[in-house]
């Protein structure tokens, strides 16, 4: 296969005459690493340590090692990498090496003396407030790991080539794999050209850890002068790839005499694992996520972000918003069952409304009527009858069991998804390049799945009146493409298709006046920045959130007692929708994901691992054993496209938790 084609699974990828590559994992999770005894090999076999490193050992933007130095921090944390000619006996001598440690208590509670981040909100006196409360409501919210089940391993192949270093992976960041290798090997960025492999749905697992691969297989192909593949096996990617964060999150509201919040105090401990990644992106999100889209007078916020020794945790789809609003749902359904309150009533009397903002002080330029969009949920599910007459059943019947009955009961959950990053320097590019002959290149470094490209090019085709057949969009190699970020987030439906209207609206008030070719770069507007106590975040990120609310309703076998869900419902408020078959898709499997969460993915680490059986009992339904979905837009007359596909993980979980409660 051509290296300019580019678009394929790593695994499906065999280089010519590359060496085949192992990690050598710690087997302990904390404590010093001795040595590495290592059987008489080949010299066609090399064993490479961190001493070799000729650039940075770490991770471009962070502080996690490309190889474990003297330290070690968790347990499959890489101490070094075995290449050689023959897959079968580069497994066998892998066997034969010894890791010589010292081993230290591990922690793996989030009890952490010193936290990687943390943050304080305070608004008003809430200990005033609560002097004088009517009722006060806590609740404790535990949120476990998710791994991402992504399309094909972690992977990479790197192949030398002149003065340059070719590298393949699947990542959704080929600038970051570009600037991480470019790190390690002490090289310029430019002599290092990255082709994304194709990724699948991944749920964001595919952001920085390509990255980490790609630095230690182009560390390898570096080192021994020949092209390398290294391929994680199922296990190992499982085992030591990075998963959601887990988070404990503890809520206590004031609440007055109308059922209004009048005070809450919530802390926040989160789990980054061995070393902090993202940990200000997802540690804002949960905050943000943990107090909901509810109005409050007085607030005192607490939150940590507390490292552990478990391999390091990475941005699941939501980057955080999740665990924040499950808890913030769970808490906001608990103080309408002290009321006495209809969940759904409760939330439409005590929601944000026009005009309002979020805590951090920022008010989002449209706010849709959060009225109506719960409404809606409730409409297409039927909710206010169903809740009424399952509320009933519970109180009239304390013994139904007896009764052989089925338990009965549904859930609703209000949240927002932003549509960009809090924290970044970068600026997204995107050009455009209209040729003599009529045709158009697009170029970004986005994942270009075929889709997206689709929707792309029709989009730039309108705005020149082109053929949809006379515009492409390039591939994404790092030398040909500007650098347009991190695939995450909503952004290759959010943020590009912005920039390419622009270029393409550029080019045609160009086209005839200026002589063929005409090329229009475009990017990212420079970022409007609020302090939120002394953090700089980027306004932009809240100016136009997408809205969900969320219905699941569940059945409860009285001798089982397992639930069985009966029907989800989402409303949705996405703005402009480019690609109503695509946002539909794309909202059922994340819906499908969320639910999975919810109600059936078990994981968790123990004693800084997880189990070995873990992987073969871990799995998501598929599609055509799931519930029945159904998904409504509020539609409107607004030009503003919204992020809305992570939106499920923050409604669906808190949904459904509620459902079971009630029945």
């Amino acid at each position: 296969m051509k290296e300019e084609e580019g678009r394929f699974f790593i695994g499906d990828f065999h280089p010519r005459g590359a060496l085949a590559a192992v990690i050598i994992r710690s087997p302990i999770a904390r404590g010093r690493l001795l040595g590495i005894d290592c059987p008489s090999m080949p010299s066609s076999y090399g064993l490479i340590r961190a001493s070799d490193i000729p650039g940075k050992n770490e991770l471009f933007g962070s502080s996690l090692p490309i190889l474990a130095g003297d330290r070690l921090s968790y347990k499959g944390e890489a101490v070094a990498i075995l290449a050689g000619p023959v897959r079968s006996n580069l497994e066998s001598y892998a066997g034969q090496i010894r890791v010589q440690t010292e081993a230290e208590e591990g922690l793996f509670s989030l009890e952490a003396e010193k936290a990687l981040s943390s943050r304080t909100v305070r608004l008003g006196d809430p200990e005033t407030a609560f002097a004088k409360a009517e009722t006060v409501v806590e609740g404790r919210y535990t949120t476990c790991i998710q791994a991402h089940l992504y399309s094909g391993h972690h992977g990479a192949a790197a192949l030398p080539s002149g003065s340059r270093l070719l590298l393949y992976t699947g990542t959704q960041w080929p600038f970051h794999v570009r600037a991480a290798a470019a790190q390690t090997l002490d090289l310029a960025p430019k002599d290092i050209l990255v082709y994304s492999g194709l990724l699948g749905m991944h749920l964001d697992g595919k952001i920085w850890y390509p990255s980490l691969i790609a630095s230690q297989t182009a560390l390898a192909a570096f080192l021994l002068k020949k092209p390398v593949k290294l391929l994680l096996t199922h296990p190992e990617d499982f085992f030591c790839a990075p998963k959601r964060h887990n988070a404990e999150i503890t809520i206590k509201s004031a609440v007055g005499k109308k059922g209004e919040i009048t005070a809450t105090m919530a802390e926040l401990r989160v789990d980054t694992g061995a070393y902090g990644i993202f940990t200000e992106e997802v540690l804002d999100r949960i905050c943000l996520g943990a107090l909901g889209a509810y109005r409050y007078q007085n607030l005192a916020l607490s939150g940590a972000a507390c490292p552990t020794n478990t391999p390091p945790r990475g941005p699941f789809a939501g980057f955080g918003l999740a665990q924040g609003f499950f808890a913030a749902e769970r808490h906001a359904s608990k103080i309408a069952g002290i009321l006495h309150e209809d969940p759904a009533e409760w939330r439409k009397n005590h929601a944000l409304t026009s005009g309002a903002g979020f805590a951090i002080g920022i008010s989002p330029r449209e706010l849709p009527s959060l009225d109506s969009l719960l409404d809606c949920a409730a409409s297409m599910s039927d909710y206010n009858r169903k809740w009424a007459s399952y509320e009933l059943l519970r109180n009239s019947m304390q013994n139904r069991e007896d009764s052989g009955e089925s338990f009965r009961g549904i859930g609703i959950a209000l949240a927002y998804q932003e549509n960009g990053f809090f924290y970044s320097d970068e600026k997204p590019s995107v050009e455009l390049t209209l040729d003599k002959d009529g045709k158009l290149e697009i170029k970004t470094s986005m994942i270009n799945e075929e889709e997206n490209s689709l929707i792309w090019r029709r989009l730039a085709a309108e705005q020149l009146a082109l053929d949809l057949d006379n515009v492409s969009v390039s591939l994404n190699a790092t030398d040909r493409v500007p650098d347009s970020g991190p695939a995450c987030l909503s952004r290759y439906a959010i943020m590009i298709p912005r920039l390419i209207e622009l270029a393409a609206a550029s080019i045609r008030k160009q086209r005839f006046r200026d002589p063929l070719p005409i090329t229009v770069r475009r990017s990212a507007s420079k970022a409007k920045v609020i302090n939120w106590n002394n953090a700089p975040i980027d306004q932009n990120a809240l100016s136009h959130p997408g809205w969900a609310a969320g219905v699941v309703e569940v059945e409860i076998d009285p001798v089982s007692y397992m639930p069985v869900v009966r029907g989800v419902w989402l409303a949705v408020d996405g703005g402009k929708i480019i690609s109503e078959e695509r946002a539909r898709r794309n909202l059922k499997f994340s819906m499908i994901h969320a639910l999975s969460w919810a109600s059936g993915e078990e994981l968790s680490y123990i004693e800084g691992a997880i189990p070995d059986d873990a992987s073969a009992r871990y799995s998501i339904p598929l599609a055509a054993s799931c519930p029945p979905m159904a998904i409504d837009f509020l539609w409107s007359d607004t030009l503003v496209s919204k992020a809305i596909e992570d939106l499920p993980y923050s409604v669906i979980p808190a949904a459904y938790a509620q459902a079971v409660s009630q029945a």
